[in-house]
Parts: structure tokens; sequence; C-alpha cells
């Protein structure tokens, strides 16, 4: 079976002093999850732009591969891009009061998206957004259409977005960091929500957070940004199991774990911020703030395997962590 999505070598800069993702590969297969994971500012909502086609004019793209099944996205034409992008391909973007336009009522928005790839009347649109909002857990869908986004809660603004996303029923969603700023029992109720839809609809998830709870959760395979490269990727059990690259590592001691961290033990934490990387950047882009940086840091650094599935892009041995452990 072909794969469903597959990044090769992609790259965006923005201008000659930027390089926001460099050299992200990536393939999705029919119904898997994988989590792109990192800090803020380390390249995932760039990333998924990239793929979207909806990067701003200033950004500059390239790929050695960019292919949504036999699409090849770097040739397409905008237009054809336009005929992808809300049909096969969708995204639920990270605030949805900003993504919702406030002057028209979410029956307006969610039917454009229907009638303009599926060539319908507007009732039969709306009565397929009525659908995907009772789908979706939202009561009296009806009343909710003629509503402005205004004037619903958070997790019902979010829950529109998923069900905007789904009204053509896409093969790959990509989720930017969707239960932001959502407290945590609506978090739960959006990630279940997600897992139902995808064994529905055997739909192929690209899920972006920086919370590795919903990791554990969520993913079949998890890759690991930093400064907009992919410093490790591995199906989530092993990812978890044996984390190999030290930037991983870092993030997996800020998790408090239940009867392993004391009440008054400190939390683990990376020192530093990540940073603005240029195209011309040579080297580890963490070794400012890695505990094991060696010189040798500054030049190239090779990407490894740790296993057939893992690798990761260090110059550290695979066993540096059983070494550190004894």
């Amino acid at each position: 079976m072909s794969p469903v999505l597959e990044a090769g070598n992609l790259r965006v800069t923005f201008g000659t002093s930027v390089a926001a993702v460099r050299g992200v590969s990536l393939t999705m297969n029919r119904g898997e999850t994988h989590c792109l994971v990192g800090e803020s500012g380390c390249g995932k909502s760039v990333t998924a732009l990239a793929i979207m086609g909806l990067l701003s004019r200033t950004a500059h793209r390239s790929a050695d591969i960019l292919r949504f099944h036999d699409y090849d996205l770097t040739r397409l034409s905008e237009r054809g891009m336009a005929r992808l992008r809300g049909d096969r391909i969708a995204m639920i973007f990270q605030e949805p009061m900003t993504s919702l336009n406030p002057a028209y009522t979410v029956g307006s928005q969610m039917a454009e998206v229907f009638q303009r790839h599926r060539r319908v009347s507007r009732a039969t649109a709306l009565d397929r957004a009525a659908e995907l909002l009772q789908r979706v857990g939202i009561t009296a869908p009806g009343l909710r259409l003629k509503q402005y986004p205004h004037q619903l809660s958070g997790g019902l603004r979010q829950r529109v977005m998923i069900s905007m996303a789904l009204m053509c029923e896409p093969e790959l969603l990509i989720a930017d960091e969707p239960t932001t700023a959502l407290d945590v029992t609506v978090q739960a109720q959006i990630l279940r929500l997600l897992q139902n839809l995808q064994r529905e609809l055997g739909l192929s998830l690209l899920l972006i957070t920086h919370d590795l709870g919903i990791v554990a959760r969520m993913a079949d395979r998890v890759s690991v940004m930093y400064a907009g490269e992919i410093v490790e990727s591995a199906p989530a059990g092993a990812l978890f199991a044996a984390p190999t690259h030290p930037y991983t590592r870092g993030l997996l001691r800020c998790i408090p774990v239940p009867r392993q961290v004391r009440r008054d033990e400190p939390l683990g934490s990376i020192p530093g911020v990540v940073p603005r990387i240029a195209p011309d950047f040579v080297g580890c882009s963490f070794r400012d703030r890695c505990a094991q940086a060696m010189p040798d840091c500054a030049r190239h650094v090779p990407r490894q395997r740790a296993t057939i599935d893992h690798d990761y892009l260090c110059r550290l041995p695979t066993d540096w962590t059983r070494a550190e452990a004894a």
C-alpha cells in the first residue's frame, strides 16, 4: 500500500536569515496517527502549513519529495492545491476563535466548504453541517448553525473546527494543537472524539502538540522536532521506553510521573530557549543546551539508527543512555 503522505528533505526559509524547517522527512500510512512534538518555535506548525500550501509569500518551500498519494505537492498549481485542500486534506488550526470568521454564522462557514468541493445546494450543505455537528457531540445543531463564533464556548468552537475539517471526509487530517487553551475535561473529550472519528473514517492523523501525555495516548509514531529538524523519530512505545536524543530525554524528564516524582522534588527542565537558525547553520542546534555536548557537535551531525525503525540526529552512540544510567 502506498503512503498517504510522504515528505523528504522538506525545507522552509524566510528570507536569508531564518530556516524554519530544515530537512524534515516523514511518511504516513492510512489510519496512522503521527505526532510532531517539540517546544514552541521548533517548526511544527510551519511544517503543517508547508504541507497544506498555506505559507506566507515571504516563505520559500523546497523538498526532494512532498507527495500526497499520486500528487506531487511541490509542482501542483494553486488551483490544484485548492481542490485538495478542505476536500482530501484538511486542517484543524490551533486557535478556533481566530480561524473562524466572526462576521459569518457557523452554518455559512461550514456550508461554504461543502458547496465548494461537492457542488451541492445550500440546503444540502447545511444538512451535512448539522449531521457533522451532531456527530461531534454538539446538541441542538440547528441552533448552533445560526450562531456566530463568539456565541460559542472554546470547546464548542473547537468541535465546530473539527466538523468543518470533516465535511468532505478527508483522507489526511492535520490537527495543530487541537486542545490548546481548553480545560482538562474538554481536552479529553476532543481527543476521544478524534480517536473515534479516525477509527470510523480511516483517517490518517498528523497531530501537532507539545504535550507528551497526549502523545502517549494518541500516537502510533512520534517525530521530535527541534529548531526545524526532526531529531528523533520512532514508534511511540519505543520512544517512551528508550529515548535516545538528549532533547527527547529532556522533554520526558519534565513530565511528573506518579509514584516516581515526590511532591517536594522539582521537575526536570531544559535550560535556555530554542534558537533562531540561519540557512547556513552547521552542527547540532541543541548543543548550547545539551549537557552531553562535545566540540565535534559544531560539525555536521550524522543521523543514526537505534533500531530499524528508530533513528536520531546526534553524535552520541546508541547505548549512551544505558551508560549514563549505569
